[in-house]
């Protein structure tokens, strides 16, 4: 299903939609998020009763499951201007999947579900897309090469890849180089990573190897799935190069020199 049209979120409420794994091994980075959009002056709020967006049932084929999920994040959410989540994937699930795993059947519930598909947005494409903002006049402390890994649910679902180049060539002290395979899946891919181990380690085997090769000091990415992925096995093959997610880089910058 083709991703639905929607209004500007300029000057509206953001909701943050954090996500499971943020929430629970990598909060610093929805910490960033907030940093990043209130230094922008964007109000930001939590709400407090959201919980998974029902992807891996989804994925799983437990639509009946997934739904029992996504009906929370309905009514979590139901009174949100603009939602933006640190994640091509969550927002690939709500944006993509929502308009079908609810139908004209569900009543309300449909409706519910077509305006939050909506009004969703990945956290770089809000800011560029979004807003109209790639330059956000920020510095890292030091010198630093970046290379981007492009996770997959962003790119190939959401067509994310200029947004977060454009955030990162316009930040001081930050110097972009390659990556090779920069748009080749890690390995991780939720359930996949579970189910099939083998073929996921391979993949990651691959993966670690690319970013060994590279020039650059750090690699960024936007899905935090993709970074425990890679950091895992960057970290077993006692690589001193780690994977960041784009908010913890730009945050970064906001303690940068003046």
């Amino acid at each position: 299903m083709a991703l639905l049209e929607r209004e500007s979120p300029k000057d509206k409420k953001v909701s943050l939609f954090v996500t499971c794994i943020v929430d629970m091994i990598y909060p610093n980075t929805g910490m960033s998020v907030v940093e990043i959009l209130e230094h922008l002056g964007v109000q930001v709020d939590f709400p407090m009763e959201q919980t998974c967006c029902g992807q891996p049932g989804f994925n799983a084929g437990y639509r009946d499951d997934a739904k029992t999920v996504a009906k929370q994040f309905l009514r979590a959410f139901k009174d949100a201007e603009v939602i933006v989540a640190p994640s091509g994937s969550c927002v690939s699930m709500v944006r993509h999947e929502y308009p079908v795993l609810f139908t004209p059947e569900d009543g309300e519930l449909y409706e519910q579900a077509i305006r939050l598909a909506s009004i969703t947005w990945e956290f770089t494409e809000f800011l560029v897309d979004g807003l109209g903002i790639d330059r956000l006049d920020l510095k890292l402390p030091q010198k630093e090469k970046l290379a981007i890994h492009d996770a997959c649910h962003g790119l190939r679902t959401l067509g994310l890849s200029d947004a977060a180049r454009r955030l990162l060539h316009n930040m001081g002290n930050a110097e972009l180089v390659e990556l090779n395979e920069n748009n080749v899946c890690c390995g991780f891919g939720g359930l996949f990573s579970v189910k099939i181990p083998n073929v996921s380690n391979a993949m990651l085997t691959t993966k670690v190897a690319n970013i060994n090769d590279s020039e650059a000091d750090t690699i960024v990415t936007g899905d935090v799935s993709c970074m425990m992925q890679m950091n895992g096995g960057l970290s077993r093959s006692k690589s001193s190069k780690r994977v960041m997610h784009i908010a913890d880089v730009l945050a970064k910058g906001l303690k940068g020199d003046d």
